[in-house]
C-alpha cells in the first residue's frame, strides 16, 4: 500500500472512531436524558455529570480517550508508521467533533485529544492531563483547563519530539479545541461560567 493509500486508510479508522456517540451511548445504558439535551447540550463527558450521574461521566470520559487511543494504536499496529498514527489520532478528534453520527454536531475533544497525545506523545499527554487535573481542581471550571491544558500540547509536544508535524498536529487539534470553547471563554470572562458538578438544566 502505497503513502497515500495508507494515510487515507489511516484518517478513516481515525474519523471512524471518533464517531462513536459515547455520551450518547452510556446515557441510554444508564437511562439518562440525551445529554444534547441539558446543560450546555454538548455530548461529553462533563455534561453527562450534570446529570448527577457520576458512572456515566466517567464511563463517557474513558470512551471518548480512548477513541483517540485506539485510532493510533491500530494504525501503529497495522505498521503504518508513527505520522500516520498521529493523523490517525487527529481524525479521531475531528470525528468527536464532527460526527456523521450526531449530524456533525459533536462534543469538544478535551478526552479524545487527551487519548492522542497520551498514545502519541505520552510525555506530553501526561503534562496536558497534569495541568487538566490541577487546573480544573482548583478552579472547577472544566473549559478552563481544558483551554490551558491545549495550549500547552504543541509546545510540549515540540519540546519532546522536535518534530514540526507533531507540534502542527497538536496545535491543529488545540485550535479547534478553542474555537469549540468560544462559548465557554465569553461565558469565563463575564463570570457566568458553570463548574464541575452542577446539575443539569434545559441545553439552551
Amino acid at each position: 500500500m502505497n503513502t497515500a493509500s495508507s494515510i487515507a486508510l489511516a484518517l478513516v479508522i481515525g474519523y471512524a472512531f471518533g464517531c462513536i456517540p459515547f455520551a450518547v451511548i452510556t446515557s441510554r445504558i444508564f437511562g439518562l436524558a440525551d445529554p444534547r439535551t441539558y446543560g450546555s447540550g454538548n455530548p461529553g463527558a462533563t455534561n453527562v455529570l450534570r446529570s448527577g450521574n457520576r458512572k456515566a461521566a466517567i464511563l463517557t470520559l474513558l470512551g471518548d480517550a480512548l477513541k483517540g487511543c485506539v485510532a493510533v494504536w491500530v494504525v501503529r499496529a497495522l505498521g503504518m508508521g508513527d505520522t500516520t498514527a498521529l493523523l490517525a489520532g487527529v481524525a479521531a478528534f475531528v470525528g468527536h467533533v464532527f460526527p456523521a453520527t450526531l449530524g456533525f454536531r459533536g462534543g469538544k475533544g478535551v478526552a479524545t485529544a487527551a487519548g492522542v497525545m497520551l498514545v502519541a506523545v505520552p510525555p506530553a499527554g501526561v503534562i496536558a492531563l497534569g495541568i487538566w487535573v490541577g487546573v480544573a481542581a482548583i478552579t472547577r471550571y472544566s473549559s478552563l483547563a481544558a483551554l490551558l491544558a491545549a495550549c500547552s500540547a504543541p509546545i510540549t509536544g515540540l519540546l519532546y519530539t522536535g518534530s514540526a508535524v507533531v507540534c502542527g498536529a497538536f496545535a491543529a487539534m488545540a485550535g479547534l479545541l478553542i474555537w469549540r470553547h468560544a462559548e465557554n471563554i465569553r461565558r469565563l470572562m463575564n463570570g457566568s461560567e458553570s463548574r464541575i458538578g452542577r446539575k443539569k438544566t434545559a441545553a439552551g
